[in-house]
């Protein structure tokens, strides 16, 4: 019997969530503290990724990672679906957050497990949901919109509820993007052989080469330009190019171990545990942003992001018991035992002979558990289970004929 595989101890798998809560909530607080303070968000994003291209050269020269360093057109070209998907979705991801506070980024964003559900189900002809999935898509829903009513009615002035409703519509969007990035990944990676590694690379490549023109096409040249001339400090304090390096070079780490820290929570630890952790990050970010940010969380404000924390808290137990009981019938299935044993005569006729006896007395029956006869039609027992009743038939009949 193999043995049951060693569970991780409870120190690794604490120090996964931890290590996971970190680097997610360190991503988005230094994104927001850069975001209030710069004009150039893009460029911002395209910092971010050079440096992640940076780490893929020193891993490469480290020997920890290869890649291939010479990009190849046939795969430039095979990948341009993904990288239009990746520029549009980091973008609205940047631009959402500058225009929404800390707190409200996961409400903004709350509607990425209804839309991952039906574009699965559209697209990559899932499994059609379950009661209790298409229950939890409800719930998160209905968490997005009252937090998405009830916040934009709390704003006090007309420039206030028109930066809450753009930081919406691109959190709508960022969460389209994200919803889609799953199906256009699962279509790319044959054009890397699969290989997520060499995926990687040419998504941070050629997404920093697309999102050059962008920056100038929506009017960033300008800021870029003053960003770049203004000094570091000012008066003893971080300028805004001070806070522009260094968040690029936090953000840009802490990015890189993310997608570590992201696998490693979900293979270290459940599903379930994944989806509590990230639970808790929601709640220590809206803490963190009142604190830090001094955001207001307003009663709808907390009761939409309890409804969408408890749906997807809801979702992610409801898949967990479906793989469980799918496990358990296929468990159920291995154990269905072979029908019974049949013995066919010379004649042809057939009895179920469990009872092992030889009803004619001349030894022509035939049990197909074990040897039996009298060395006329003895039956090895390798032989004895073959599926083909005539063929057997037609042996012992042969048999007959020569006497």
């Amino acid at each position: 019997m193999p043995q049951a595989e060693k569970q991780p101890s409870r120190w690794l798998v604490a120090a996964t969530v931890l290590f996971y809560m970190f680097a997610a909530l360190c991503m988005i607080m230094v994104n927001k503290w850069v975001l209030i303070s710069t004009e150039t968000p893009l460029f911002f994003l395209l910092a971010q990724l050079v440096i992640a291209i940076l780490m893929f050269l020193v891993t490469h020269a480290l020997g920890l990672f290869k890649v291939t360093l010479s990009l190849q057109w046939d795969v430039c070209v095979g990948l341009w679906p993904m990288i239009f998907l990746n520029v549009l979705g980091l973008s609205a991801n940047n631009y959402c957050l500058k225009y929404v506070d800390a707190s409200f980024y996961q409400v903004a964003r709350g509607l990425v497990l209804p839309l991952t559900v039906v574009l699965s189900l559209v697209f990559l002809k899932a499994s059609r949901p379950t009661l209790r999935v298409l229950a939890a898509c409800a719930i998160v829903t209905v968490g997005f919109f009252v937090g998405v009513a009830l916040d934009s009615s709390n704003s006090k002035t007309p420039d206030q509820k028109k930066t809450s409703l753009l930081g919406i519509a691109f959190g709508l969007l960022s969460s389209l993007t994200t919803a889609s990035h799953a199906i256009v990944i699962k279509r790319s990676l044959p054009v890397v052989n699969g290989d997520a590694i060499e995926l990687a690379w040419y998504s941070n490549v050629l997404s920093s080469i697309l999102l050059i023109p962008v920056i100038w096409l929506v009017g960033e040249g300008s800021g870029v330009l003053g960003l770049l001339s203004s000094p570091i400090y000012l008066d003893g304090n971080l300028s805004v190019l001070g806070r522009f390096l260094w968040g690029s070079l936090v953000t840009g780490l802490v990015g890189w171990l993310l997608s570590i820290a992201g696998v490693l929570s979900i293979k270290i630890t459940s599903p379930i545990t994944h989806m509590v952790s990230g639970a808790v990050r929601g709640i220590l970010q809206t803490i963190l942003g009142v604190w830090y940010f001094g955001d207001i969380v307003t009663t709808g404000r907390g009761t939409s992001i309890f409804v969408i924390l408890a749906g997807s808290t809801y979702y992610t137990w409801a898949k967990n018991e479906e793989v469980l009981e799918q496990r358990a019938r296929e468990q159920g299935m291995s154990k269905i035992q072979a029908p019974s044993p049949v013995v066919f005569d010379a004649e042809g006729d057939s009895r179920d002979i469990e009872a092992g006896q030889d009803p004619t007395g001349q030894g022509r029956w035939h049990r197909r558990s074990r040897s039996y006869g009298n060395g006329y039609n003895e039956v090895p027992l390798e032989e004895a289970q073959t599926p083909d009743v005539r063929i057997e038939m037609d042996e012992v009949k042969s048999k007959r004929s020569e006497f």
